[in-house]
């Protein structure tokens, strides 16, 4: 949340090790969102009614002369894993960073009724207040396969009723985690308020699927005076629907910046090696992906995801290449930055559209990442495959590749991306988790180019492509390619030549920790 000034990012950690455990909700701020300090936990289990856990959550700045934040989180009361729904307050509004926060006894203010399956009951959204003056937020849950946005309203933020209806539900789906529901405009990339209740918006729910360990959203309309929300036709509301991210990325969250009038989002990203004993090794495990600003496209139909500016201030030694070009199987080493710790902008051309290979229709049913396990960087095609290889070591024995490729499907084209882990690491792949990340752009080619973004950070890769249309987080742990012998390479290995119209890359300083 942002307040007075102050960026508060709250957190899943065990504060006794790097596994799984003694959860409690760290608490760092800052006021750039780029250099963080680390404070004291906000909340940690001390009260009945959180005695076995502090679990996931939102934070709500409550209206009026000082406007107030209030957390609501779900508590673990028992060894059953019941869930209830607890809230926390500043205990002093007048410190600037918010240090300390009490669980008054009142809590917890909701409980789950017969029937909601009390131990898949948690993850309390953000509240938005409607026009009839009630407070109304989200719960997710799941009965019978059936994902669920359970909608509770109140007059005072203490009394809260379970609505007749979910907002929205979703067959087939398992348990929702971590929901998130907020307008966007359709006119602007700003940010709107949680609460906002204007004309020409539409609505987004996103909720993390705890059976797949991925989240998708849909974009749609909220019926107000109904209290339901209706995906928009063409939205798929299920599990192939669409990501804000088609990588390592998950439990995500959002909120309102109204310093900079923009909705920011935080991911989080665990770790890919297989087992706790690397993690007590590291001495951590799991990190937040870069904070980024996300509204709606142009088109109405997805999200767009974008660093958030303040990036730029870590920066430094740009290099630059231009009107380069890339025939089958070449590649150009981009050098003068560090590539371990790296931003890179790059913007790809092509002549023509004319000799695109054709989609196979048996990956119909496949998902995005399966294509291109299958279509792989080193599977030469036409149109692509072509990107970036990074984290490579000199002689690619390890690299993470980032790369797109053109399919014709009947009269459309179909753009796929894909972050490639497979050949990241030479430590041993039973002990890896290695996967083809992927997800197809939905983008005009009609220009003729492609682009893509990628920050690259020694174990984290995070790309946007076509200007933040698809993103894909990967964590990767190469064993050669790293701090200053890894490489940073543009590559194409298809039969199109490709040019690389522009590419911008900056060796990026670390973060400051206050």
């Amino acid at each position: 949340m942002y307040y007075n000034g102050v960026y508060h990012l709250f957190y899943q950690y065990n504060p006794k090790g790097a596994v799984w455990g003694n959860i409690v909700w760290a608490h760092s701020v800052s006021r750039d969102l780029i250099n963080w300090a680390r404070l004291e936990p906000a909340i940690y289990p001390s009260k009945v009614f959180d005695k076995y856990g502090t679990w996931s959550g939102s934070a709500t700045i409550l209206p009026g002369k000082k406007p107030k934040p209030i957390i609501l989180y779900t508590g673990i009361v028992d060894a059953k894993n019941t869930q209830v729904q607890n809230y926390a307050i500043p205990a002093n509004l007048s410190d600037p960073l918010l240090r300390k926060w009490i669980k008054p006894d009142n809590n917890p203010l909701i409980f789950a009724d017969k029937s909601i399956n009390k131990t898949q009951f948690r993850d309390p959204t953000t509240a938005w207040l409607g026009r009839d003056g009630h407070w109304r937020i989200l719960v997710g849950s799941v009965r019978k396969h059936r994902g669920k946005a359970i909608l509770y309203r109140s007059k005072d933020f203490m009394k809260w009723t379970k609505a007749q209806h979910p907002l929205h539900t979703s067959a087939n789906t398992g348990n929702w985690e971590c929901p998130d529901f907020f307008p966007v405009s359709l006119e602007h990339s700003n940010g709107l308020d949680t609460s906002f209740d204007g004309d020409n918006i539409k609505h987004v729910l996103k909720v993390s699927l705890d059976l797949t360990r991925f989240e998708y959203y849909t974009v749609g309309i909220y019926d107000t005076k109904k209290d339901r929300y209706i995906p928009d036709n063409t939205s798929i509301d299920g599990w192939k629907g669409l990501r804000l991210d088609y990588g390592n990325f998950y439990a995500s969250k959002t909120f309102y910046d109204p310093s900079k009038n923009r909705r920011i989002l935080w991911g989080w990203a665990n770790e890919s090696d297989a087992f706790p004993i690397d993690d007590i090794k590291k001495g951590w495990a799991g990190i937040q992906a870069i904070p980024r600003k996300i509204w709606l496209d142009p088109n109405g139909k997805q999200l767009v995801q974008w660093p958030v500016e303040e990036l730029k201030t870590l920066r430094k030694n740009k290099v630059q290449l231009r009107n380069q070009k890339l025939n089958k199987g070449e590649k150009i080493e981009v050098k003068g930055i560090t590539p371990a710790q790296a931003d890179v902008e790059v913007t790809f051309t092509f002549s023509s559209l004319d000799n695109v290979e054709e989609f196979d229709s048996s990956w119909d049913d496949l998902y995005a990442q399966d294509v291109c396990a299958i279509r792989g960087s080193t599977v030469q095609g036409r149109l692509g495959p072509f990107g970036l290889l990074t984290l490579s070591s000199e002689n690619l024995e390890e690299y993470t590749p980032v790369f797109f490729r053109v399919f014709k499907a009947q009269d459309k084209y179909k753009v796929l991306m894909c972050s490639d882990a497979s050949r990241s690491t030479l430590k041993d792949s039973k002990k890896m988790y290695k996967p083809s990340f992927a997800g197809y752009v939905d983008v005009d080619l009609s220009d003729k180019k492609l682009s893509l973004r990628s920050l690259i950070d020694h174990s984290v890769v995070e790309s946007f492509g076509a200007g933040g249309k698809a993103c894909i987080t990967s964590r990767v742990y190469p064993t050669l390619a790293i701090h200053d012998k890894a490489h940073l390479f543009a590559f194409n290995n298809g039969t199109e030549t490709i040019t690389i119209e522009t590419l911008d890359a900056w060796s990026m300083a670390k973060s400051k920790r206050y």
